[in-house]
């Protein structure tokens, strides 16, 4: 089954921006914040990592006022406008995904909610794995079998996810996915100042859907008087039924907004390699450099075979390997290099950056003899290098094959 990523730009972006502003801020050298691009990448990175999608899209808000906004002038009035540091901060990751050809949509008259949630319907028909990236609990109203949504959480640099599905929500909440909907028009929300009843939350909002299902059976049960409900609860549901009815209204994720683009438009591309270096080395991003092994044109890579003498063995040289790692555990140093090798995207025939697929590791000797092991059977390098590789009394060294490097030392 082929995968598609939908990400919520503006809550991944606001959740990268707090979540590393609580343990340090980053700057460039001339004092533009990047604390919240920087963790956003991160979030990015480790989404296409772990799931490897043929299609990938990034949503965001526009400042135009919603179809919400005109249906209810209070909503998410209470909210305050976006900082400084993190709105200067917007335009520089969209300059970013557009460099990695990576499709941005923003439609006005809509929130980002409702384009994921669009899109996740269509590529679910499609039958498309969908995953949905975002900070917002409120797209858990969209999960289903093939629905996933992830919570990034990004805590001193690392991110970690919560993963739900509509399996996952109905063990957490006790309802089905589309009957969140309905327990948020009676519990509201204060972060986007939707009133729900007053006087009721979250825990007997739940109670009262996990018995009547729907808020129109809730009140149909009230008006038939077969309901057994609490008087003071009963009172509070009959006095705001208006707003339970508009609070579900303003809660649902429209998911039939007019799209112009179709799934294909959204097939992951080559990023444009130059330009995402020259954004990342503004930004001093140099472990994103390094990790994606990205150059400007007047620094482009040389193959090793270029550089060194390398001497190719493979792991039926066993005697030879053993005294590779011999050496590696007498001198508590390794220094190598992995070549990776760029996965195409067979929708396309087009090379994707992200991932690549390491197919050998270089290995210097002692006496400065660059041994060369293609990496054919993962279990044999494990073999041979787990114990190294787990041992940190043993100081590793990953040295990027480059001219700079012609003279090879630990660095």
């Amino acid at each position: 089954m082929k995968k598609i990523v939908l990400i919520d730009g503006n809550s991944i972006l606001n959740r990268a921006f707090y979540g590393i502003m609580n343990s340090k801020i980053l700057t460039t050298p001339d004092g533009k914040y990047t604390n919240a691009v920087y963790g956003f990448l991160a979030i990015l990175f480790k989404v296409l990592e772990d799931i490897e999608p043929e299609y990938l899209m990034v949503a965001f808000d526009l400042k135009a006022p919603t179809a919400r906004h005109k249906m209810y002038a209070g909503y998410k009035a209470n909210r305050k406008g976006m900082p400084n540091e993190l709105a200067e901060q917007l335009p520089i990751i969209k300059d970013i995904l557009k460099a990695m050809n990576i499709a941005i949509i923003e439609k006005e008259g809509y929130e980002a909610d409702d384009i994921l949630g669009t899109l996740s319907k269509r590529a679910e028909k499609k039958g498309l794995d969908v995953t949905i990236v975002s900070g917002d609990r409120d797209t858990f109203q969209l999960t289903s079998k093939n629905i996933k949504v992830r919570i990034p959480h990004t805590k001193m640099g690392k991110t970690e996810v919560d993963v739900f599905d509509e399996k996952a929500v109905i063990e957490k909440y006790g309802v089905t996915p589309k009957q969140l909907i309905e327990v948020k028009g009676l519990q509201g929300d204060t972060s986007d100042n939707i009133p729900g009843v007053p006087g009721v939350g979250e825990k007997t909002a739940l109670e009262l859907i996990k018995q009547y299902h729907t808020i129109k059976e809730l009140y149909d049960a009230i008006e038939k008087n077969e309901d057994d409900l609490k008087p003071k609860t009963k009172e509070k549901l009959i006095a705001n039924k208006d707003l339970a009815e508009l609070s579900r209204t303003l809660g649902t994720i429209n998911i039939e907004v007019p799209i112009e683009e179709s799934i294909d438009d959204l097939t992951r591309k080559e990023w444009n390699e130059k330009e995402v270096f020259t954004k990342f080395k503004e930004l001093n991003f140099n472990r994103f450099i390094e990790r994606f092994e990205l150059h400007g044109e007047a620094e482009s890579p040389k193959d090793i075979h270029e550089l060194f003498e390398v001497k190719s063995i493979t792991f039926a040289d066993t005697n030879i390997l053993q005294e590779i790692i011999k050496k590696i555990k007498q001198n508590k140093k390794m220094i190598y290099h992995f070549q990776k090798q760029e996965i195409k995207n067979n929708n396309q025939d087009r090379v994707v950056i992200i991932p690549k697929q390491i197919n050998a590791i270089y290995i210097w000797s002692d006496d400065n003899t660059i041994y060369e092991i293609k990496i054919d059977n993962e279990n044999n390098f494990i073999s041979y290098f787990k114990e190294i590789l787990e041992d940190v009394n043993i100081k590793k060294y990953r040295t990027p094959f480059k001219r700079r490097y012609s003279n090879i030392e630990a660095n």
